[in-house]
């Protein structure tokens, strides 16, 4: 199947209030265009100087989100045009967003990133270091962020119900923290693999790549 048949298959499975990011990293200009061509227009990029390539070689209507691991060096190189950062995983990273923002007048929305999964090797917040976040005096006078969600990765795993346990554990932290912060919208869990339980565990927002541009 072509990437836009695939696009449209995808799209049939997502519920209306789920929204769909493309992820296209390491995917050539031609296979985004052949995705933007069939209305695709939020696409997810894993590095930083990838993405800016792309951006500058793209129509200018797409939403860029960045969904790798940001480095706060380079945050200064997506801070004029990246519409969400999904990763992130600390005070200093949303300190150095937030300058680089300013810079260029903008208001730059973020997902925090929480630590679900077994393995080690995944970044990530735990509950507790969430509220650190939102409770310190540093957090406040952050004019140009926004906190918009939460982001999870699940434990890489056929286990099913080991995958639903961190993906509900996910949605119960985002419900906590919602009552007290009525910013937070967004709920992005679940990838090509897993995207249909994450959905049913309550994501708001899926990450899909090898399902719309075949694997790597």
């Amino acid at each position: 199947m072509s990437i836009a048949q695939n696009l449209t298959e995808i799209k049939s499975q997502l519920p209306a209030h789920v929204t769909l990011v493309a992820v296209s990293k390491t995917k050539p200009v031609s296979d985004l265009m052949e995705a933007y061509n069939a209305g695709q227009r939020i696409f997810g990029e894993n590095y930083v100087q990838e993405l800016v390539d792309k951006y500058e070689q793209m129509p200018k209507d797409i939403q860029w989100h960045f969904i790798g691991h940001l480095q706060s060096r380079k945050a200064k190189l997506i801070a004029p045009f990246v519409s969400l950062i999904h990763g992130v995983d600390s005070l200093k990273l949303l300190e150095e967003i937030n300058k680089q923002a300013k810079k260029h007048n903008r208001i730059i929305d973020c997902l925090l990133q929480v630590h679900i999964a077994e393995e080690e090797t995944k970044f990530g917040l735990n509950e507790e270091e969430l509220k650190e976040i939102f409770t310190s005096e540093n957090f406040k006078n952050l004019g140009n962020i926004k906190i918009v969600g939460l982001m999870g990765m699940a434990t890489f795993t056929d286990n099913q119900s080991l995958i639903e346990k961190e993906f509900k554990l996910l949605k119960a932290i985002f419900d906590k923290l919602q009552v007290s912060n009525s910013l937070l919208q967004t709920l992005s869990m679940g990838m090509s693999g897993d995207f249909q339980l994450a959905i049913s565990c309550g994501s708001t927002m899926v990450r899909i790549g090898s399902s719309i541009f075949g694997g790597r």
